[in-house]
C-alpha cells in the first residue's frame, strides 16, 4: 500500500512538471512549445498564436516560413521577416530531435497551417466562421488537456492531504496515552493535542497545494489578499477558534473544574475545544457553549480553590440565649463529616426582625458540588437536632401574632 501511494504521489509530482503548451491556428494544433513551467509554457504559446492571427489576417500571402539564425545561437522561424516563434534547446528535448531538424519541421508546419487558414477565409464570413469554429476546437481541446493534466495532481494532493491527516490522527493518539506521563495539567495535554493535530493538518494542505502548482508563497500571498473578505464571512468562526486558543493558554478555569457562565449554565468542564467548551450539567446533560461566549462571559469558578464555605440560615426567638447559642451550634457542627477544622465554624446574627432573629452559621468543606451539598445538608439537620435537644424552641408557622385594640385603620 505504501508502495502504491509513494508511485502515485510520484505520477502526481511528474504530471505536475509537464512544461509544454500547444499552438494552436483555427482550432488545430500546429506545434508544441516547452517552458521552464507550464505557466510560461503557456504564455509562450499564446505569444505564438497572436503572431500567427496576424499573419492569417494581413501580410504577403505569397510568403513562406523561413529558418534564420538568432542572437543566441537559437533558430527562428520567421515569416514575413516577421518572428513567429524560436526553437529553443528545451524544445528539441522535449521533442526527442535536435534543433535543425525540429526548426524543419516547425517551417513546414506554419506554412501549411497559414496556406489553410487563408483558404478558409476566402469564402463570404469564412473569417468568422474559422476563427468562432478555432475558439471552440481550442476551448474543448484545453478544457482535455487541463482535465489530463489536472486529474493526477488532484489525486496526489488529495493522497497528500490523507496522508498528513493519517499521521496527525496517530500522533493524537500516542500523545493523548504518552503525554500524561511528562504533562500532568490535562488543559494543557488538550492543548498540545490540539495544536498539534491541527498544525499537522494545515502543513498537508500546503504541501497539497504546491502539488497542485501553487507555491507556498503564492498561498499566502492569496490568504492575505481574501483574508478581509474571510475574516467577515467566518467571524463567528474564527472567534471562537481565537477564543479557544486563548482560554487553553490562559486556562482561566481546566478540565474537571466546575464553573458557572453569566448565571446560565452551570457543571462541569469536560473538554475544551477550539470550537466550543463542553459542560455537563449537573442533572446530566452536556452542553456546548462556544469559546467566544465563555471567554466574554463572567465566569464563577467553584473549584478555582479546594475549601468552599458553606452558610445556614434560620431564624429563633429573641427568648433564645444568644451567647449560648454562639457556643453551641459552631461545636456542634464542628466534628461532622465533612466540615473543617479550619477555619472553625461560626454563628452570627444576621438581622433583628419584628418577631425573631435571623442567624448565620458558616463553615468550611470541600470546593466540589456534590459535597458542599451533602456537608450542607448534614449541617442542617445538626442544628434541628441540637436546638430541640437544648429545649430551643423552632419557628412555628401556627403562631401568629395577635395585637389587642382596633385594627389598624379601623374607626373607634
Amino acid at each position: 500500500m505504501a508502495a502504491g501511494l509513494a508511485w502515485m504521489l510520484c505520477w502526481g509530482a511528474a504530471a505536475a512538471q509537464d512544461a509544454s503548451a500547444g499552438v494552436r491556428l483555427d482550432g488545430r494544433e500546429v506545434l508544441r512549445v516547452a517552458g521552464d513551467s507550464p505557466t510560461q509554457a503557456a504564455n509562450r504559446a499564446r505569444r505564438v498564436e497572436s503572431r500567427l492571427a496576424l499573419l492569417t489576417n494581413g501580410g504577403d500571402a505569397s510568403a513562406t516560413a523561413r529558418i534564420v539564425e538568432g542572437d543566441g545561437g537559437d533558430l527562428m522561424i520567421v515569416v514575413s521577416d516577421q518572428p513567429v516563434v524560436t526553437v529553443t534547446s528545451s524544445d528539441a528535448a522535449e521533442e526527442a530531435s535536435s534543433q535543425a531538424a525540429l526548426a524543419r519541421r516547425w517551417a513546414g508546419a506554419v506554412d501549411d497551417a497559414l496556406i489553410a487558414a487563408r483558404e478558409a477565409r476566402r469564402s463570404p464570413g469564412g473569417r468568422y466562421w474559422a476563427e468562432a469554429r478555432g475558439s471552440a476546437e481550442a476551448a474543448l481541446e484545453r478544457l482535455g488537456a487541463s482535465t489530463v493534466s489536472i486529474v493526477p495532481r488532484a489525486i496526489a494532493a488529495l493522497l497528500v492531504v490523507i496522508l498528513f491527516w493519517m499521521v496527525a490522527s496517530l500522533l493524537r493518539l500516542m500523545l493523548r496515552r504518552g503525554l500524561p506521563l511528562l504533562v500532568k495539567d490535562p488543559t494543557r495535554q488538550s492543548l498540545v493535542r490540539q495544536m498539534t493535530f491541527f498544525g499537522l493538518v494545515a502543513l498537508g494542505l500546503v504541501v497539497a497545494a504546491d502539488v497542485l502548482g501553487f507555491s507556498p508563497a503564492s498561498v499566502v500571498a492569496g490568504l492575505g489578499l481574501t483574508g478581509l473578505v474571510l475574516g467577515f464571512a467566518l467571524k463567528d468562526i474564527l472567534s471562537n477558534f481565537v477564543s479557544g486558543l486563548l482560554i487553553l493558554a490562559l486556562r482561566p478555569f481546566h478540565i474537571g473544574d466546575q464553573i458557572a457562565i453569566d448565571d446560565a449554565v452551570e457543571g462541569t468542564v469536560e473538554r475544551i475545544e477550539l470550537r466550543a467548551t463542553q459542560i455537563r450539567t449537573y442533572d446530566g446533560r452536556v452542553t456546548l457553549v462556544p469559546n467566544a461566549e465563555v471567554f466574554t462571559s463572567r465566569i464563577t469558578n467553584n473549584t478555582a480553590d479546594p475549601v468552599r464555605r458553606g452558610n445556614v440560615r434560620f431564624r429563633l426567638g429573641y427568648e433564645v440565649d444568644i451567647r449560648a447559642l454562639t457556643l453551641l451550634l459552631p461545636g456542634g457542627i464542628a466534628g461532622l463529616e465533612g466540615v473543617l477544622e479550619a477555619p472553625a465554624p461560626r454563628l452570627r446574627v444576621r438581622t433583628l426582625d419584628a418577631a425573631d432573629i435571623e442567624f448565620d452559621l458558616a463553615f468550611w468543606t470541600d470546593s466540589r458540588r456534590s459535597d458542599f451539598q451533602d456537608t450542607s445538608s448534614l449541617v442542617r439537620r445538626q442544628v434541628v437536632e441540637l436546638c430541640r435537644e437544648a429545649g430551643i424552641g423552632l419557628p412555628n408557622s401556627d403562631i401568629r401574632l395577635i395585637q389587642d385594640g382596633p385594627a389598624p385603620g379601623a374607626r373607634p
